[in-house]
């Protein structure tokens, strides 16, 4: 049986992982793999009238060309990155990180990321960062200095001036404030 690679914008969590293997099993497909972006199925011929409504009737979308494919690419890889607390445990680059995990050169990977999202990698790095600080800041149960750890900053100063720079609170006042202002990561 061959099998066939869906890539699927706006999966983040074990959540939509879940529902993208549950919604593709009730549409009879026999599924290989499901990981954040990509599904692997396998026999039937995927036919996108079927999966692409149930998709979307979730929030998914279903990317067909390459350009977007490789872009949420980098994306799901920078949210798992950070989700799964692996930063910490990078030994390479985040450029060369990518350029290994997509298969291209990073200075195309760039210039595809910042013409398809007015945004650069590096500033969405950031962004994603500071939204994972946001929510162990809420949970109140470590100190800044393991949060800023976690998420790879060299410092707690690092990271109190990137967040900063973002919410224009320090990450103490926002945890004193208890502000409930996140953002969903598939907004950012």
């Amino acid at each position: 049986m061959a099998q066939q690679e869906l890539f699927i914008k706006n999966m983040v969590c074990d959540r939509c992982i879940w529902v993208v293997r549950t919604e593709l099993e009730r549409l009879g497909y026999s599924v290989d793999q499901v990981e954040l972006g990509r599904a692997v199925v396998s026999g039937t011929p995927v036919d996108i009238t079927l999966i692409r409504p149930m998709l979307e009737g979730h929030g998914f979308a279903l990317l067909t060309d390459k350009t977007t494919r490789a872009v949420n690419q980098v994306k799901t890889l920078i949210i798992d990155l950070i989700q799964s607390g692996r930063i910490a445990e990078l030994r390479t680059t985040l450029s060369d990180y990518l350029s290994e995990n997509v298969g291209l050169d990073y200075a195309h990977l760039s210039h595809l990321f910042s013409s398809t999202e007015n945004l650069t990698i590096e500033k969405f790095w950031i962004m994603q960062r500071v939204e994972r600080a946001k929510e162990l800041l809420s949970y109140d149960e470590m100190p800044i200095s393991d949060i800023a750890k976690q998420l790879g900053y060299s410092s707690v100063a690092y990271l109190t001036n990137q967040f900063k720079q973002i919410t224009g609170l320090t990450p103490a006042t926002y945890r004193d404030q208890n502000t409930a202002d996140r953002n969903p990561l598939d907004w950012i």
